[in-house]
């Protein structure tokens, strides 16, 4: 599935979707904000009588990628701006929702797509557990992508069997088409334990 963006289109992506990044007008997208919402963990206590909520530290990184899969750089919570200035994390967040959505992003991505070094084909986005929490046990999980205007696409990481005994999960790509990006919603949980393990994983399957 590909679609062309249209203003305040809010579109409900399933895995293996796509997004191209040009308007209505034929002008490439140039800017993206990616944001990751994510709720605490509820466990039952004393018994099952009692709630407490366990925060939840996920770390959404991006690594980017050459046509020969080489990494050319990666922007994770210790490293919160690539080397092209392209990219730039809004910083860590350690706990998720507690007591419930609040509807806003616990971290955020901005990319500027026409500033990303020229050796770069491939952007992948990515969640890791940073206390290795299952991802079967979270609540609820949202990706949400942005223009400088609107919010043009969502799609939901599911708290699903398919999730169990996973603490990875590949979120989506960008990839380029001549001059210009598209979007390809991921979603999927994957063998990995942390970062570097996910990006040798990206490389040996994509």
């Amino acid at each position: 599935m590909s679609v062309t963006l249209t203003k305040k289109t809010g579109i409900s992506l399933k895995k293996g979707s796509s997004i191209s990044l040009i308007k209505d007008e034929g002008n490439a997208i140039d800017y993206l904000r990616v944001g990751v919402n994510w709720g605490a963990i509820e466990k039952k206590t004393f018994f099952g009588l009692l709630n407490t909520n366990l925060p939840v530290d996920l770390d959404a990184s991006v690594t980017a990628f050459d046509h020969n899969m080489k990494e050319v750089y990666t922007v994770y919570y210790n490293k919160l701006r690539s080397t092209d200035g392209a990219i730039i994390h809004s910083g860590d967040d350690l706990d998720g929702d507690i007591g419930g959505d609040d509807g806003y992003d616990n971290e955020t991505i901005q990319l500027e797509l026409d500033r990303i070094n020229k050796n770069v084909s491939q952007v992948f986005l990515y969640l890791n557990s940073y206390q290795k929490q299952d991802f079967a046990d979270i609540p609820f999980s949202q990706v949400r992508i942005y223009s400088r205007e609107d919010q043009i696409a969502h799609f939901d990481l599911s708290s699903t069997k398919e999730y169990a005994g996973r603490v990875s999960m590949l979120m989506g790509r960008l990839y380029k088409i001549g001059h210009n990006w598209k979007f390809e919603a991921i979603g999927q949980p994957i063998a990995a334990l942390d970062i570097n393990e996910t990006i040798q994983h990206i490389q040996r399957n994509y």
